[in-house]
């Protein structure tokens, strides 16, 4: 099996890309929400103006499962971030890298950095039992079958767990709010909507950090 090379190798492939969402983020063309439409669209329409994460292959030498990151890092960003990505992207990948094993690294991360502190105890064990699994295809080595099958059965475990103690915090968070005035609670609502929006913009530009500093080291 052939492994692809970013750019096919081909600096001259990689400027003429670049210059292209360059001008797009120039001509304010990078929106959220749709592909490819009327010479505006998102980071992969207007990278390679369309919307088949394959073409990233044939086209730019990189790995459909790199598209696909891009394309969720990118719609889960805010305006001003979202609008630089793709440009920021392109330009930290280096014309014959191998990137093969960018979408593993950036995963085995996600598990064991970005993630850890935000799972629920119940699943903590699960998590690093799958973040286990990944560790040998960051080296380009295959999985361990034995360790996947443990990984499985820890994972089934705890989506059980995990669901009966959110079942737990909803019934917790109905009685508390049933114990609020109406205003009071839709006041917090409100609030905690906001909260979880910036949070989750945040993680998002921290995700796009990431796999930008990965392409760059591959």
């Amino acid at each position: 099996m052939t492994t692809l090379r970013a750019f096919h190798s081909d600096p001259a492939l990689k400027a003429k890309y670049l210059d292209r969402v360059a001008a797009h983020e120039a001509a304010d063309e990078i929106i959220h929400g749709r592909y490819w439409e009327h010479g505006k669209g998102c980071a992969v329409g207007c990278t390679i103006h369309g919307s088949e994460h394959a073409d990233y292959e044939t086209k730019l030498g990189i790995p459909q499962a790199i598209a696909q990151l891009e394309d969720t890092l990118f719609e889960g960003q805010r305006n001003g971030d979202a609008k630089t990505f793709p440009r920021r992207f392109l330009a930290a990948i280096t014309p014959g890298a191998d990137l093969s094993r960018v979408q593993w690294k950036f995963l085995h991360w996600l598990l064991t950095e970005e993630l850890a502190a935000r799972n629920h105890p119940l699943v903590k064990d699960a998590v690093k039992a799958c973040a286990d699994v990944l560790v040998p295809l960051t080296r380009g080595e295959p999985v361990d079958a034995s360790a996947a099958r443990s990984a499985a059965s820890a994972e089934s475990a705890a989506w059980s767990a995990e669901s009966a103690a959110r079942s737990a915090e909803s019934a917790e968070s109905a009685a508390r709010s049933a114990e609020s005035a109406e205003s009071a609670a839709r006041s917090a609502a409100r609030s905690a909507a906001s909260a979880a929006r910036s949070a989750a913009s945040a993680a998002y530009r921290r995700m796009a950090d990431k796999l930008i500093e990965l392409l760059a080291a591959a």
